[in-house]
């Protein structure tokens, strides 16, 4: 009996043991949890930084490239003055000697004796001046080629970084003494901020109307064309096969299918509800399916702010977007040839929000939709 009575407290307590430790791998599993977590919005964070940083350094390639074709035109132009100004020196010259050619000719003409010999000798001065050879010019031929050297040596030290395996490069750690956060434990979440320099956007500054054939007839337009604003009373406009009759969404009037461009939109007054992204022309426009809604299919990209949340669509999917202020101005970034279309909080120091990474087929319309309130495009041409 007294074995038995043993055996039931070892097994009692046996079982309390299972049970913590159950509890205890309950618990790792909800670290392991939390651990995903933190490393997927690392990775988010780390994604948005990397766009950013990698639009930053096309902008400056850019305006690289744009500062040395004026460097090499200015040159050209003031070489070319010169060159032209010595070219006319030489035809004045040419015009004396041809001037002078024909009085000699005259005076050696002259049938008396006496007046030849007076002729000559006023002439005899000017003469001999003109029997000087004529100065021989050879101007150097203009060359750029320090400035290809200078290039060519800066695409080197690019390559010669790029070239190398990523890996070997972040093995490296090369730049590791140049940011503080390089020393933080594996694992740690980074707080990631964008230094993009909006001087760099504003050269691409773009102002795009909207237009009135695609207006909801729940929505109407400022005078400028750059303000949408909601209304409840539903206006009567004219029948457009491009009127949205369902959703309230506009297009611009202006179409981009080529080129780099920048635009800013101003939410301020847009309520809790917005969206701001652009579209194919080819975005259904009849009803309120997914082949009608802003980023909801392979026609259309945006940013969208509901509910305090923040979210980027495509083709129906989202990525959630994580600010450290709510946005009262959006830049939006297009560069169509490299299939970038990004989007930037103003106000919060260009703190970049999303980018969509997509090979353009059609021309893109910038495109908003607003639950209340009103939404402007910010006149900066």
């Amino acid at each position: 009996m007294c074995f038995i009575l043993h055996e039931q407290e070892f097994m009692t307590t046996y079982l309390k043991e299972l049970e913590l430790k159950k509890k205890q791998e309950v618990g790792n599993i909800r670290h392991i949890e939390q651990a995903v977590n933190d490393l997927k919005a690392h990775a988010s964070a780390s994604k948005a930084s990397l766009a950013g940083k990698f639009t930053e350094l096309r902008l400056l390639l850019d305006e690289e490239e744009r500062l040395t074709k004026k460097f090499i035109n200015e040159k050209t132009q003031r070489a070319l003055m010169m060159y032209d100004q010595q070219t006319e020196s030489c035809k004045e010259r040419i015009q004396i000697i041809e001037s002078f050619s024909d009085r000699v000719r005259e005076i050696q003409q002259r049938s008396d004796p006496i007046q030849l010999l007076q002729d000559y000798t006023a002439s005899e001065k000017e003469i001999q001046e003109q029997r000087a050879p004529a100065e021989q010019w050879h101007p150097v031929p203009m060359s750029f080629e320090h400035v290809m050297n200078h290039y060519r040596g800066f695409a080197g030290a690019i390559q010669s970084v790029v070239q190398k395996p990523l890996e070997a490069r972040l093995k490296e750690d090369i730049f590791s003494s140049l940011n503080a956060t390089s020393k933080k434990e594996p694992g740690t979440l980074l707080k990631t901020t964008s230094t993009v320099d909006r001087s760099l956007f504003l050269k691409h500054a773009r102002s795009p109307s909207l237009e009135y054939d695609s207006l909801h007839p729940r929505l109407s337009l400022s005078e400028d064309r750059l303000t949408v604003s909601y209304s409840w009373r539903r206006k009567f406009y004219p029948y457009s096969p491009q009127r949205f009759d369902k959703l309230w969404q506009v297009l611009s009037k202006d179409a981009f299918f080529s080129g780099s461009h920048y635009w800013e939109v101003d939410v301020l007054h847009a309520g809790k509800g917005w969206w701001i992204g652009a579209a194919y022309p080819s975005i259904k426009r009849h009803g309120d399916s997914e082949t009608c809604r802003l980023g909801w299919n392979r026609a259309s990209w945006c940013i969208k702010r509901f509910d305090l949340e923040y979210w980027a669509f495509h083709k129906g999917e989202r990525t959630l977007l994580l600010t450290n202020d709510d946005p009262e101005r959006i830049g939006v970034f297009l560069d169509y040839e490299a299939g970038i279309l990004s989007f930037y909080n103003v106000t919060d120091g260009m703190a970049h929000l999303h980018t969509f990474r997509c090979k353009f087929t059609e021309p893109l319309y910038p495109a908003l939709r607003l639950w209340e309130g009103a939404i402007t495009i910010c006149k900066l041409t």
